[in-house]
């Protein structure tokens, strides 16, 4: 348990003494009270809004709730004084032996040091990705990757049961032209010159390898023949072939799905056949007709009979179709039906999607709702493009050309782990600036450089350590560290609910921004050893000052580590 949930623990305990006491009614609601940190850390340590809170359900006003209990929590183990400031809010400060035992908590917890419990286990499917499945990944899927794969991380870390989940659209047109675009290839594999690519296929080398295995299979059997004889088969080669390049790219970057959903397969299961029914067996289903889409003339419209689920009911703009005039499925339809099925073996849905997605969100959400009577939830975190840069130029890329930058030669290029904390340097649904130049510089404005120097730096200190006559064996006394150090350590203490709050909101990036808190401060301890030689972690003549100075020095080493594990980069040994 970390130490605000701690805290946490023994306010709720002295909040149960007042229901007790009948100060406060049983049925106050608790959900909203805090402890945190003071904005201002001028004013203390820990704080609360119990008082703020709960004032109303007791029948009283903040100030007086807060006298109430000040004594109580003034009694608390730790606790060396409180104060209660403006309306009512409620400033703890705690002895430098709390802090120091947390350092102690750190080191010997390790790697497990902020993992949690809050998820109950209660299962998590994360649907990313989820590119069609006709071509390498390149820069606009990496992104919603790294963000889907750190917040599985986090998930698990918070104590959720995490299923990552890859969905294959592979059931629509666009499957069709990617085998289109394979038989081409594969005519090109057995001599044919097939000149430039026509308008509406797939133009990228990348299927030139589909188009040799295809040749070496087939032979010449299927060059002059009709399409009816050899799209279905080509169309589940070039896939299997594609999802093959997908897992690998998606390797580079050691993002590996539980699973991947095939659409197609959906649909043969007669799964979306039983959505209808679920929904239509509810009243959610009926035959009716949608307005004219705004900004239209009405002749340039003819309103046509639909099947339609009532998303109104359920907080969308408008009822959605579910099938199209022809009597074939919309893409909201087998999505409904897909989500269905992910919500059978889970409690939570979330979703990485891309921008352009951001609109069909209601009517999902909306599906997802009446198809499991509300006992499954879906999130959806909506990723913003990645703009590429090179020394501030703009790169430009077409996907219609062939020449889009792909994550694989990004990778090559820059390395993993940096490719993985830049997609996590911003918040996900604000775009984000990539410059192969900056990334890779050695400079407090690259995140990823100072917050791998600053673990880079650590880890020079166990190194260092013998030269100085210092010890890991070394008997270690903590309280030769001072106030300076020890906001270290209270810096390091935010982690858990750093964690615990960024699983709970489905934000990974909050991860990043801490790491780069906690280097700065990090780095401004260590500098200050270049103006004070007596401020160094290791000193020569004082090998206990030293050894506490690496005792602070590895426990915020293991901090920065664990963070950067959860965002999927490995921590730096040297730099």
């Amino acid at each position: 348990m970390s130490l605000y949930a701690r805290y946490s623990a023994l306010l709720e305990t002295i909040l149960d003494e007042l229901v007790e006491s009948g100060d406060l009614p049983a049925d106050a609601g608790r959900k909203a009270v805090a402890v945190e940190p003071p904005r201002d850390p001028s004013h203390g340590d820990l704080a609360t809004n119990a008082a703020m809170v709960l004032a109303k359900a007791a029948g009283t006003n903040p100030r007086a709730l807060a006298a109430l209990l000040e004594p109580k929590l003034k009694a608390l183990p730790g606790v060396t004084s409180v104060e209660i400031a403006g309306p009512g809010f409620i400033n703890l400060r705690l002895d430098d032996a709390v802090w120091r035992d947390e350092l102690v908590t750190v080191l010997r917890e390790g790697e497990r040091y902020g993992l949690s419990t809050i998820g109950a286990n209660e299962r998590v499917n994360v649907e990313y990705v989820s590119a069609n499945p006709t071509g390498p990944m390149h820069m606009g899927h990496c992104r919603g990757a790294v963000v889907g794969d750190a917040l599985a991380r986090l998930l698990e870390a918070a104590g959720f049961r995490v299923t990552k989940e890859y969905y294959v659209n592979d059931a629509g047109s666009q499957v069709d032209t990617l085998a289109r675009s394979a038989h081409l290839r594969y005519r090109e594999a057995l001599g044919e010159e097939i000149g430039e690519i026509p308008e509406g296929l797939y133009p990228g080398d990348y299927l030139k390898p589909v188009g040799d295995a295809l040749a070496a299979e087939y032979g010449d059997r299927f060059v002059g023949a009709p399409e009816s004889e050899w799209l279905a088969e080509f169309k589940a080669k070039t896939v299997a072939a594609m999802i093959a390049l997908i897992r690998h790219d998606l390797g580079l970057l050691n993002i590996h799905h539980d699973h991947f959903a095939s659409e197609a397969a959906l649909q043969a299961s007669g799964k979306v056949d039983a959505a209808m029914e679920n929904l239509r067996s509810k009243g959610l289903v009926y035959q009716g007709m949608l307005e004219a889409p705004k900004g239209e003339a009405p002749d340039d419209w003819e309103p046509v009979e639909l099947t339609l689920f009532k998303s109104t009911a359920f907080g969308d703009d408008q009822d959605r179709p579910m099938k199209k005039s022809d009597g074939s499925w919309t893409y909201f339809g087998a999505d409904a039906a897909y989500h269905l099925q992910k919500a059978e073996t889970a409690d939570h849905l979330v979703n990485i999607w891309g921008a352009d997605h951001a609109g069909t969100i209601k009517r999902v959400q909306a599906a997802v709702k009446a198809l499991t009577d509300g006992r499954v939830d879906l999130d959806v975190k909506i990723v913003q493009m990645v703009k590429l840069l090179r020394g501030g130029e703009p790169i430009k890329m077409s996907k219609r050309a062939g020449n889009f930058v792909t994550l694989a030669d990004v990778v090559r290029e820059v390395g993993k782990d940096v490719v993985r904390f830049m997609m996590l340097t911003k918040r996900a649904d604000t775009m984000l600036e990539f410059d192969f130049a900056k990334v890779v510089e050695a400079s407090k404005e690259n995140p990823v450089f100072y917050v791998q120097y600053a673990h880079a730096r650590i880890s020079s200190l166990k190194r260092k350590a013998a030269d100085a006559g210092v010890s890991l064996d070394d008997p270690v006394d903590l309280d030769l560290l001072d106030s300076e150090e020890l906001a270290l350590v209270k810096a390091a203490a935010q982690y858990p609910r750093v964690l615990e709050g960024a699983a709970m909101a489905h934000e990974p990036h909050r991860i990043a921004f801490y790491l780069y808190d906690l280097a700065a401060e990090f780095h401004a301890l260590w500098n200050r050893g270049n103006d004070d030689p007596g401020r160094r972690f290791l000193l020569e003549n004082n090998p206990q000052l030293s050894r506490a100075r690496l005792e602070l020095a590895l426990g915020i080493g293991q901090v920065i580590k664990n963070g950067l594990g959860l965002m999927g980069v490995e921590a730096a040994e040297e730099m």
